[in-house]
């Protein structure tokens, strides 16, 4: 398996205003590409060089902190650009929006939740939808680990992720955390998010 550090779908600009190009321009080709290159040396000339991430993070405990931290925030920043689109916001429909309706009562109860859940995350990490067991379930992880890592909690597959490292908000936002998480919800691509919420369901996510 050859890992390579893609470009974003979209412009370093395409998000605003709603997250500005500075902070696109820093947080994806200095601290995405440091995760990147430090996740490859971590991995050099080992086995892992062959072996999918989510078969690496199902074992990461046996693995280097290395490995975690840098797998886990080469692999959490694809997933959050992924999420994002110059044409995105609004509210999920088809099967999506029918398992958010089923496990949360309706959409804007699972926002709350997800923006509650960001919020109030203390420091840095990420915030998760994933599928568990089928279900469709609201977690957040410190630094860059991730559900499925067999270190956390919660573990599943995720198929939305939100950064609340500060680095991912604070030219524009400062401190003013649910400032950036209100801006997010405008820019998430819920097509994008169905498609993983279908592969996650047929276990073909990656």
């Amino acid at each position: 398996m050859s890992f390579t550090f893609s470009e974003l779908p979209y412009p370093y600009d395409a998000l605003e205003p709603y997250i500005d190009a500075r902070t696109m321009e820093i947080h994806h080709s200095r601290h995405h590409k440091t995760y990147f290159d430090k996740f490859m040396t971590a991995i050099a000339g080992k086995a892992l060089e062959d072996q999918p991430l989510e078969q690496t993070f199902a074992k990461v405990s046996q693995h280097s902190a290395a490995v975690r931290n840098h797998g886990g925030g080469f692999y959490n920043h694809n997933l959050y650009w992924a999420c994002m689109s110059p044409n995105g916001g609004g509210m999920p429909s088809g099967l999506l929006a029918e398992a958010i309706n089923c496990h949360f009562g309706n959409f804007n109860d699972f926002k709350a939740e997800f923006s509650q859940a960001a919020a109030n995350h203390f420091g840095s990490g990420f915030i998760w939808l994933s599928v568990v067991e089928g279900r469709l379930e609201i977690s957040s992880t410190n630094n860059q680990d991730n559900p499925l890592m067999d270190v956390v909690e919660k573990q599943g597959v995720p198929i939305l992720a939100l950064d609340v490292w500060e680095h991912a908000y604070y030219i524009s936002y400062q401190n003013k955390r649910p400032d950036y998480i209100d801006a997010w919800w405008h820019v998430v691509d819920w097509e994008q998010v169905q498609q993983h919420y279908l592969d996650a369901l047929q276990g073909t996510a990656s």
